[in-house]
Parts: structure tokens; C-alpha cells; sequence
């Protein structure tokens, strides 16, 4: 700092101003732009050291995941966490602990003796969680999931929302016999899309009771025989809406082994907007994305701003619909023979 004082002609605690952007001095904008051309000339780098010891902040964040780390998509929930917090100067300190009470714990202690500021606890799939009592030492922010009572503030994909953008898709293109095959019964995800459905088909007139709802385990081989017990009922419905896009590959397998086309035939919607699957299969699938990388970003994004004490118990993100070629106008199908 004595060097760059000296090239730029000003006294180190001047140059420790200009650096920290200490809004409390009054320094023309001359004088910091020597500063600035004196730091890129010797190639100066700030002591984070000391600049934490100052502050009593060491500029990162601690992620702690179940499985997040290791899916495929979900993994955008640290990226949208890693984007904002670089985009402000702060860093992520990544953990997954695959759900293992014991690893958890010790995650905690960690990340709190390694002086994070905040921490984020993100899940793959939306449940409820118990965290050890440590958390509440710093801000902490919830990603898809949630605790008992609502003690700690969460971000959530509006499943409900979700749930009748994807039926939307195919009602907006005509379609009144609908089939869903749901995901797993019970989990959070599948209760809120499923009544997202139900609102769609009520909101264009259609009895949710009269259309076909049958449960499945979000498993690409549950969408294959759900969809080939579809095929064995004499009235095929003209679109099926699949509880995730795995279950929507399955359906796309046993169509096509019935000889019968999408969208031509049968439409067919998914959920989650699983990039690569949803685009390299052929028709590429319609569906609606899940906001992991909004919501990675937002939860950093409210702990760097310190706002995490303002925030409500619970904050719901959009699940925008995907639109792509796997939807299409019904077809008028006959009563059918029952396929074996």
C-alpha cells in the first residue's frame, strides 16, 4: 500500500480510502484515479486478512446441500448463488452432505468457525428440514425447503402456479381429455402441482373429477407403464401431462412403441425443463421450468443485502412454462381395442 501511495503521490491511508471506498472521507476524483492507475500499474492485490479483521466480515457465503450437488440440473442453485455473490464481491464455501444428520452438524460448525457471514441450505427436492440450533448464529436462508413453524426464512418454487402453467399448455391448445401422471404421492412438489391441475381444468370448465389422474414415482420406467396402462383403457386421452420430464421420456418410449406420434397423435407436457433431455429428444418437450437458479441467486442476494430479518416466512418464485413441439392440437381418436 506504501508503493502505490508513492507512485500515486498520496499518504497509504489515503490509498486505504480509495481502495475500501470509505464513504466517510471526501477525495476528488482525480486523486482516486491515480490511485486506481497506481494499483493496476504494480499489480497491487488488497490483504483480505486484514481487510476481515477490520470489517469483521470474511465476504463468503457457506452452501450447505443434501443432494443438490450431485443432480444434474439442481445444481443451478449454487450457480445462481455463486453469480450473485461474485457479482458482489463474496465467494461460496460449498458442502453436500447427502442428507447425513451427523455431516450436517459438523458442516455448520465448520462454515460458523471458518467466519462465514451467512449461510444457505439448499435441497434437491422440496421438503421439510431440521437444522442444528448453530444456524441461527448468522443469517441464514432456506432453497427449497423449509422448517417446522417457519423459523427460517425459505425461497420456494410456486408448484401450485407451475402446476397450472404446465395443464395450461395443453388446454390452451384445445385439449379436454387430459391425463396426469403424477409424481411420487405425498411429496410437497406433487401436492402443489396436482392442485395447480385441478384449478386449470376447473377455471376452463372441465371437472377435474371426470379427467384421469393416476400416481407415479417421477422415474422415467413409471411414466412407460403408466402411459402403456394409458394405452389399455378404450378412450386414450389427447394429452398427458407427466409429473417431472423423466416420466415424460417414459411416456415418449411407450407411444412410440404404440405406433403413435407426438404431438400428431398424443401431446405430451413434462416439469422441470431438465436441459439436456428436454431439448435433444425428438419432439423436444414442452414443460415448465423450475427456478433453481433465481432461487440460488435471490437467497444470496437478500444475505448480502442483510435484509434476511425483513423477509417473510416464505417467499414463492415463478415456474415459467417451456413451450415446445411436443404439444399440439387434439386429434380426434376412436374408440379404440385395448392395446396388451
Amino acid at each position: 500500500m506504501a508503493d502505490v501511495g508513492r507512485l500515486a503521490g498520496v499518504s497509504p491511508t489515503t490509498v486505504s480510502f480509495v481502495i475500501n471506498a470509505d464513504g466517510t472521507q471526501t477525495i476528488s476524483p482525480a486523486t482516486q484515479q491515480r490511485v486506481f492507475d497506481a494499483v493496476e500499474q504494480l499489480g497491487y492485490r488488497p490483504n483480505r486478512a486484514a481487510q476481515n479483521l477490520r470489517t469483521q466480515q470474511t465476504s463468503t457465503i457457506g452452501v450447505i446441500t443434501d443432494e443438490i450437488a450431485v443432480e444434474p440440473f439442481a445444481g443451478q442453485v449454487i450457480a445462481g448463488a455463486h453469480d450473485e455473490a461474485w457479482s458482489q464481491g463474496s465467494m461460496l464455501l460449498v458442502v453436500n452432505t447427502m442428507r447425513s444428520r451427523p455431516v450436517i452438524e459438523a458442516a455448520v460448525e465448520d462454515l460458523l468457525d471458518r467466519q462465514v457471514d451467512a449461510i444457505i441450505f439448499a435441497s434437491a427436492g422440496t421438503r421439510r428440514v431440521t437444522l442444528p440450533a448453530a444456524v441461527a448464529r448468522v443469517p441464514t436462508v432456506l432453497v427449497s425447503c423449509f422448517t417446522a413453524g417457519n423459523t427460517i426464512p425459505c425461497v420456494l418454487p410456486d408448484e401450485v402456479a407451475g402446476g397450472r402453467a404446465a395443464t395450461q399448455l395443453l388446454l390452451d391448445a384445445g385439449h379436454t381429455r387430459v391425463a396426469y401422471l403424477t409424481g411420487a404421492p405425498g411429496a410437497w412438489a406433487t401436492r402443489g402441482r396436482l392442485r395447480g391441475h385441478r384449478e386449470a381444468l376447473a377455471a376452463a370448465g372441465l371437472d377435474p373429477r371426470e379427467q384421469v389422474v393416476v400416481p407415479g414415482n417421477y422415474h422415467a420406467d413409471s411414466g412407460y407403464e403408466l402411459t402403456r396402462g394409458l394405452l389399455r383403457t378404450p378412450h386414450l386421452p389427447t394429452g398427458i401431462l407427466c409429473g417431472n420430464d423423466r416420466m415424460a421420456l417414459g411416456a415418449y418410449l411407450a407411444l412410440a412403441e404404440a405406433g403413435l406420434r407426438i404431438p400428431e397423435d398424443v401431446s405430451v407436457v413434462g416439469y422441470d425443463d431438465q436441459d439436456p433431455l428436454v431439448t435433444e429428444i425428438r419432439p423436444p418437450l414442452s414443460t415448465v421450468r423450475l427456478p433453481f437458479y433465481e432461487m440460488g441467486r435471490w437467497a444470496a442476494g437478500r444475505l448480502l443485502s442483510g435484509t434476511t430479518d425483513r423477509l417473510p416466512p416464505r417467499t414463492y418464485l415463478t415456474c415459467p412454462p417451456s413451450p415446445r413441439r411436443s404439444v399440439g392440437p387434439p386429434r380426434i381418436i376412436p374408440v379404440r381395442t385395448p392395446t396388451l
